[in-house]
């Protein structure tokens, strides 16, 4: 007997899953998670990368005339290379941490730049330190102090001056080594009887001038643009400064600008790389959001729990005062509530003063202005404040007074 099998419908053929080898391991947790979740792993990476290189930037040096690491043509860090390479260079910024350096060094020199930046006190306490001192341009105040006798007389800054280097005319060792040099700018001139030396003359002074007295030397340059980096390899402008500076420390003082407090802004403050390293973190933030975001649906309505009184606050506030007895400042939120209703319609600001408060208070209601101080300004004990019975006077008057301004 033959038996015959029912043919299979026509049709599509039904998917068929696939079927791992025989003998192959099942797919572990590990595998599967890290299929899933090695996209983010990746942006997540790339935008910390991105954030870093981006925060990093270049080497940013100080700026500023005659800043000590400033690279730029008005810098001197050429001249603190130099000194630096048989001497110790000492950079403070603050006349403290300039008494406390030539204190620490045995052998040291103090050259002062931009000292109107400094108070008075602050240059008299550096004048009485017993240490040799090179002042660059100082001010009227730094030349009393340091070098009493010489005054600024003058002023030699041509168009052309890069061509006519000045000469010395003197016989300071330290000017006369190093020979012509760019040192036009301030000019100065020592009183009869000063022990001081004058060099490099033009006009109605010396560029250079040299006080002596008490062991120590005081040196005044009428102009720090020989050490900038722009013209130190000019003429004899780098030896000047090399023997000027002849000492095993140099204690170099350029005092930071004042700085005004509680004006900067967080963004303000934060370095320019930072802040624009939070760009590739926002775009980042913002994909992962469109990616794994989901609509919450429409928003649903609700009433509040609770109803609340406005004036559940005020009488919260009075319950507080009436517990501690707190008279005085019931008196004061009396008569701020006063004048804060009725200032402006008086013509009067925020700020006014107490006679301006008076004086208009009574000109409109006609009262005393004695009355007006005691009700508004009390001198000395405050009547007031006595009792419930003077809270209860004071809300009165106040309330009369408020009629006749209306």
């Amino acid at each position: 007997m033959t038996v015959h099998s029912p043919e299979a419908p026509a049709g599509p053929a039904a998917p068929v899953a696939p079927v791992p080898p025989a003998g192959a391991p099942p797919e572990s947790a590990v595998r599967r998670f890290w299929r899933a979740a090695r996209f983010p792993a990746i942006l997540a990476a790339s935008l910390v990368v991105v954030s870093v290189l981006m925060s990093l930037g270049g080497e940013q040096f100080p700026t500023g005339h005659l800043e000590p690491g400033s690279v730029a043509p008005d810098g001197t860090r050429a001249l603190v290379n130099v000194l630096g390479e048989d001497r110790e260079v000492e950079v403070v910024r603050s006349s403290g941490d300039a008494a406390d350096a030539v204190g620490a060094a045995e052998d040291a020199v103090l050259v002062v730049f931009l000292d109107h930046r400094l108070l008075p006190e602050e240059l008299d306490r550096l004048a009485a330190l017993d240490v040799d001192t090179v002042l660059v341009r100082p001010s009227v105040r730094s030349l009393s102090a340091f070098a009493p006798g010489v005054e600024m007389t003058g002023r030699e800054l041509p168009r052309d001056f890069l061509e006519r280097p000045l000469e010395p005319h003197c016989d300071l060792p330290a000017a006369e080594a190093a020979g012509p040099a760019y040192v036009h700018g301030e000019l100065y001139t020592a009183a009869p009887g000063t022990d001081a030396v004058g060099c490099y003359p033009a006009g109605a002074g010396d560029a250079l001038v040299q006080v002596t007295g008490d062991g120590t030397t005081t040196t005044v340059l009428g102009n720090g643009n020989p050490w900038t980096n722009r013209l130190l390899d000019r003429g004899g402008d780098a030896a000047l400064a090399l023997n000027l500076l002849d000492a095993g420390t140099v204690v170099w003082l350029r005092p930071d600008p004042p700085q005004q407090e509680g004006t900067a802004s967080l963004p303000e403050l934060l370095p320019a790389g930072v802040r624009w390293s939070l760009l590739p973190l926002a775009a980042g933030l913002v994909l992962l959001v469109l990616w794994q975001g989901r609509r919450m649906g429409a928003l649903v309505p609700e009433s509040l729990p609770v109803v609340v009184r406005a004036s559940e606050t005020t009488e919260g506030r009075a319950g507080l005062y009436r517990s501690r007895a707190a008279r005085d400042r019931v008196v004061g939120a009396l008569r701020a509530g006063f004048l804060d209703r009725h200032g402006a319609r008086l013509g009067l600001g925020p700020d006014a003063p107490p006679d301006a408060v008076v004086a208009a208070v009574a000109e409109r209601t006609g009262d005393d202005p004695g009355t007006v101080r005691g009700l508004l300004y009390p001198q000395g004990a405050d009547p007031y404040a006595a009792d419930d019975g003077g809270l209860l006077r004071l809300a009165a008057e106040l309330d009369e007074r408020s009629r006749r301004l209306r």
